[in-house]
């Protein structure tokens, strides 16, 4: 062979080797990371006016958990009733996307579980993320609007379809005379087919919660295995999602029915071939975790002692649980915490045992109010962030400030105009009534201070003694 053919060979297989690693996509760092903690997103229950929105737990051994953001809510929602119960985090099969699901739905604002179940939202709430940390605003899919008398979608799930290359979107929605699980497909979990029947149990038996957990490599015979309430606890397996299913038992030997627990899920530990199933004590004392080798066999299952788990601050009622690296576990941390930096509450001056919070988004004096609901971040002023500016923005309502409206205090979320920036934006100044406290002073009316009057907030010139004890507080932990 000539100098000039061995040349050209060796360009050619220069070029063959690059356009094979062109052609090999990179991997996401979930999927060549090994997995070193879980995330848990649960809500608290309907007892505390933001008990139902998304609070986050993790854990290193899937059993004991930390609260994050100090027990308060993680992600709020805006849209819909504004509340939000059963979330379930979603993974995509790359690892480089998350959505939270959740039931559109606030009994805490006193519609009642009737008019929920057969007058609520059919619409779900959504939100994404790339790492957990950074989430979207969220938004309403209406899956259950064209099911003929639907009352509601409740306790949505996901699972991807590798056949179809998208997600199984399922959940319970309630017509006039019994609950059955719905689903739909999507890929970008803003458009979806219409929604379809997937489970109907027979007779007048309803199913509520339902949850499908795919086993690598199957388990007992199958690929998929599903948990619903329905009267039991019943567990299934499949080797398809949509059909084939195999009743395999249920947990009344263990003494839990539907009577008891609801919202079953179950997850894989990440270090050994051992399974959870977490059920939600729904009356008040959150999940259990049971756990199994073979999931697909009811009578091996095992209730933990109360000394094998530590569920953290908060209760924890129905949600789901993912695994995670060690890197989102560190910057889950990061961003939260296991309390929360530089909250603070505003005690009044002149009326000690009142603080300032939040109620209904109008903005007060009360005693022994929610504590979540009275403690602010001071934090640099979203129209001057130079000096003593300062804005007031809400801990459980991240994102909401303090603002003033026609000379009345509001709780609102940044729109980040001009307006509402000069609005939620104060001075800091020496206590009108004592040096030792604080006063905040207008940025946009310079002649007028936050005070309260008749315990409301107000916007208002002060010019007497009564007026300057109003208007001054002490900044406590």
């Amino acid at each position: 062979m000539t100098l000039v053919p061995r040349r050209l060979s060796l360009i050619g297989l220069i070029g063959v080797v690059l356009l094979t690693l062109i052609a090999i996509p990179a991997r996401p760092a979930a999927a060549v990371d090994s997995f070193s903690g879980y995330l848990m997103a649960h809500f608290t229950g309907e007892g505390s006016l933001t008990g139902e929105q998304v609070y986050f737990a993790t854990s290193t051994d899937g059993l004991h958990w930390t609260d994050l953001n100090g027990s308060l809510p993680v992600l709020t929602s805006t849209v819909g009733e504004r509340g939000v119960r059963d979330p379930s985090l979603v993974r995509s099969p790359t690892g480089d996307k998350f959505w939270l699901l959740a039931t559109d739905l606030r009994i805490a604002s006193g519609k009642g579980w009737h008019v929920a179940a057969h007058e609520g939202s059919t619409s779900l709430v959504i939100w994404e993320s790339t790492d957990l940390v950074n989430w979207s605003e969220p938004w309403l899919a209406d899956v259950a609007g064209s099911i003929p008398d639907a009352g509601c979608a409740w306790a949505p799930e996901a699972i991807y379809d590798p056949a179809r290359k998208d997600y199984i979107v399922y959940w319970a929605t309630i017509r006039p005379d019994k609950s059955r699980i719905y689903y739909s497909r999507t890929r970008d979990f803003r458009t979806f087919s219409a929604a379809q029947v997937y489970i109907e149990r027979p007779g007048t038996q309803g199913i509520i919660d339902t949850q499908i957990l795919e086993i690598a490599g199957g388990v007992g015979g199958y690929r998929y295995i599903r948990a619903s309430a329905d009267g039991q606890i019943t567990i299934e397996g499949s080797n398809q999602i949509l059909s084939g299913w195999t009743r395999l038992g249920d947990l009344s030997g263990l003494g839990l029915t539907g009577a008891q627990v609801e919202g079953p899920f179950l997850k894989k530990f990440n270090d050994r071939n051992e399974w959870a199933l977490w059920v939600d004590r729904y009356g008040g004392a959150g999940y259990l975790p049971l756990t199994a080798t073979n999931p697909a066999a009811p009578s091996e299952y095992r209730i933990r002692s109360d000394s094998e788990f530590e569920m953290g601050a908060s209760t924890k009622r129905h949600g789901s649980i993912i695994p995670i690296t060690q890197a989102q576990l560190n910057a889950l941390r990061a961003k939260w915490g296991e309390t929360p930096a530089g909250v603070n509450r505003l005690q009044s001056y002149n009326f000690t045992d009142r603080y300032v919070r939040h109620a209904g988004f109008d903005a007060r004096l009360d005693a022994d109010p929610y504590i979540s609901d009275s403690q602010w971040r001071i934090v640099p002023g979203l129209a001057n962030p130079a000096g003593d500016y300062v804005s007031i923005e809400s801990v459980n309502f991240p994102g909401y400030y303090l603002r003033h409206t026609g000379f009345d205090f509001v709780l609102a979320r940044n729109d980040d105009s001009e307006l509402f920036k000069a609005d939620a934006t104060f001075k800091r100044v020496t206590g009108l009534a004592d040096p030792t406290a604080v006063s905040f002073q207008s940025y946009n009316y310079p002649d007028r201070y936050l005070r309260h009057y008749s315990f409301a907030l107000r916007l208002d010139p002060i010019d007497d003694a009564i007026g300057r004890a109003d208007a001054t507080f002490r900044i406590t932990s």
